[in-house]
Parts: structure tokens; sequence; C-alpha cells
């Protein structure tokens, strides 16, 4: 911790290091209907690797296996400094929600074209790691131009305000 003098009083600094990382990928292929914020059960070489970003959401995906949330897919890479209790870089990781939140969307699964797909992995201010992840259905490509022409047509609004 460092201090700071600032008109003869005395301030405490804290360096509050935040990392998230994004799935952008997940918003220009869903349109996504519902968010949950899960927590993720994680080794400690994982829990590095996460704070240094070394994170890919690539082919990530999730799946329910004996009412249990899962994700699979999602790519931590090896924490440099780990030793030989370092984790594997790819595996099945549990997610966890509460019941109530699992059997809702369990059901919505069950209904056509839903997919559980994660959005972002940041830390709490108790430093615990989460997870939010969306459900999302699927665009098809002219939805996909749209939202493109959307966001262009909102960027050059914004160039004609300033």
């Amino acid at each position: 911790m460092q201090s700071i003098r600032v008109d003869s009083t005395l301030i405490d600094c804290f360096f509050i290091y935040t990392m998230e990382s994004k799935n952008r990928q997940a918003f220009h292929e869903y349109y996504f209907e519902d968010k949950l914020v899960a927590g993720m059960v994680l080794a400690g070489t994982e829990v590095k690797s996460i704070r240094e970003g070394k994170v890919s959401f690539s082919d990530s995906y999730c799946f329910f296996h004996k009412h249990e949330l899962w994700i699979k897919g999602l790519h931590i890479a090896e924490y440099k400094f780990g030793t030989t209790n370092n984790h594997m870089a790819v595996h099945d990781r549990k997610l966890l929600l509460n019941k109530k939140e699992i059997r809702k969307w369990e059901n919505k699964l069950k209904e056509k074209g839903f997919t559980v797909v994660p959005l972002r992995i940041f830390f709490t201010e108790s430093n615990l790691a989460k997870l939010e992840i969306g459900l999302g259905k699927g665009k098809k490509l002219h939805d996909k131009r749209e939202t493109i022409k959307n966001r262009d047509a909102e960027r050059e609004m914004k160039k004609y305000i300033k």
C-alpha cells in the first residue's frame, strides 16, 4: 500500500487491478434472452492465468450433465510459473449456480434453438472469478448484416454530433 500527501492529509492508495475477458464473437453470433453470473470451480494456477488474461473463448459452450451446468472448451493457458501441479489448458469445468436457476435454464434449453454461451470472465471485488453466461438463440446471416448496418449508422451519428 502506498500513501500520498495532498493538502496536509494522507491518502492511502489502493491500486485496483481489474481483469475482464469478453467473448466478442458471441454477441455477433447470438441474440441473448437472459444472462446469469456463475461461479467456477478452478485450480489455483487457473486463477493466476485468468488474472494474466490468458483466456480464450473460441469453441467454448455450456452443457447440462446430471442437473449440473458445465463449460466445455474454455482454454485457460498454463501458468508459466506453475510446477508439476499446473492445470490442463482445456478441460470441463463445473459452474456454480442455484438449483432454481439451473432448472429454469434447463427447461428453456429443451426448446428448439437455445444454447448457453459464455460471455465474459471477470473478478468480483472480493477477488472471486466469475463467468457471465447467456441464454442465446443463433442469428441468421441477414440478422448479422442488419446488426452491422445499425452499428455503422450509430457510429456515423456520433461522428456528426461531435
